[in-house]
């Protein structure tokens, strides 16, 4: 699988990876959820280089994750907006921090907590089940292919096992 194809696989993974499958593009995915819109407080938060920072908006604005909307006319200003399609990662970056929360907080705890806006509280995310509304342990999670992928064999992954850390 050469890494310019992944967009043409049928594997949801490597379609997600083709669009934010570098580490910037999730560091300024977080970014955008955390509030910020405009170049200069991506590039003074992250410490990015302009040149990359302004191929990873290029790139989640042709993907439809990111709108550029004028904040400003003169001089003429741009702000970066999640669309739709951005505003859907939000489980993916809630996931994604609540396993690192989980496994690299230091002594103070995980660095940044989500609060319930409707009910004030602090929350852990977890996944459901979208039938049932039950929580859906990993290992409650069997995984298999819609349908028979052309030069694949069939897949279908049972429940995830802990096996021991090396």
């Amino acid at each position: 699988m050469k890494w310019d194809e992944l967009g043409l696989e049928q594997c949801a993974i490597a379609r997600f990876l083709a669009v934010l499958g570098d580490r910037w593009t999730l560091l300024i995915l977080s970014d955008c959820f955390l509030g910020v819109r405009r170049f200069e407080t991506f590039q003074e938060r992250l410490g990015i280089s302009r040149t990359i920072l302004t191929q990873r908006l290029a790139e989640l604005v042709d993907n439809g994750v990111l709108e550029r909307v004028v904040y400003r006319e003169r001089p003429r200003r741009h702000e970066y907006r999640l669309t739709r399609k951005g505003i859907d990662l939000q489980p993916v970056i809630l996931a994604m921090s609540q396993w690192a929360n989980l496994h690299y907080a230091d002594e103070g705890g995980a660095p940044i907590l989500f609060e319930h806006d409707r009910c004030g509280h602090d929350f852990t995310p977890e996944p459901r089940c979208s039938h049932c509304g039950e929580p859906v342990p990993a290992r409650e999670v069997t995984a298999r292919t819609r349908a028979p992928i052309a030069g694949l064999p069939p897949v279908r992954r049972g429940p995830v096992q802990e096996g021991r850390s090396r």
